[in-house]
């Protein structure tokens, strides 16, 4: 299958090769990627972390396939993903990502299972198929046992652990989070890193999108992004010492 298939040329997860995104307001240029340039393997869990209007959550829509850069190559599994067509990218979307949000975004008149399912339907699985599957996520992350629950029967960290089953139950190549622990409580947000850790550690690539250094350093390699470039690529542990000088 194309998609899964990998390029020799591009051997990489992800590969970002001069990115620019560029936005007219008014008579004004803003260039929110300005010349991003970096390349994530299979299996790394990578924090990307910037403060507001840095440039990450544009470069964040770009891997995602939510966005198409004004100049320069994006290669998602080998496959040129910048110049798709906005059907294109649903596909990709669809089929190699899969999408953790700050709130969640759970349909509330949906019971859990259904919730899980979504992305499988829009990929056409069958009723059974996709049934066996949103089961299988839920309780990979513990939640197997209460699927008929709806979101609201449930905590903030037991809410994101089902969106964190929605985005497995699809076999994704990349796992996206979007300040997944934006919303909760320090301890819940404990749990939730550690859990995507234990992903990271199953094989699962993790990219995490941030503004918060100590959610950041807990990833394996930390990409700091600062007026639309990059300005530090390296270790967590490298990234504590870098933010520790200061």
């Amino acid at each position: 299958m194309a998609e899964g298939r990998q390029n020799e040329q591009h051997p990489h997860l992800i590969e970002l090769q001069d990115i620019y995104k560029i936005y007219q307001m008014g008579d004004t240029q803003v260039r929110a990627n300005d010349g991003i340039s970096f390349s994530i393997d299979r299996g790394e869990m990578v924090a990307i972390v910037g403060k507001s209007g840095s440039g990450k959550s544009t470069i964040m829509n770009i891997i995602g396939a939510l966005d198409v850069p004004t100049d320069g190559k994006y290669y998602l599994n080998g496959i040129d993903v910048g110049s798709m067509t906005d059907n294109e990218l649903a596909v990709i979307r669809n089929k190699q990502i899969g999408f953790i949000f700050q709130q969640y975004n759970l349909l509330p008149k949906m019971n859990l299972a259904k919730n899980v399912e979504l992305p499988l339907l829009y990929a056409g699985v069958g009723d059974l198929e996709r049934h066996e599957r949103a089961i299988a996520s839920l309780a990979k992350v513990g939640l197997g046992d209460v699927w008929k629950k709806y979101p609201n029967q449930l905590s903030g960290g037991q809410q994101q652990r089902v969106s964190i089953a929605r985005a497995l139950a699809g076999n994704p190549s990349l796992i996206l989070a979007d300040e997944p622990t934006g919303a909760l409580d320090s301890r819940t947000s404990r749990e939730v890193l550690d859990f995507l850790k234990e992903l990271n550690e199953e094989g699962n690539t993790i990219v995490i999108i941030t503004h918060d250094n100590s959610i950041a350093v807990e990833a394996k390699r930390v990409i700091q992004i600062h007026d639309g470039k990059v300005i530090f690529d390296g270790t967590a542990h490298e990234y504590k010492e870098k933010i520790s000088a200061k």
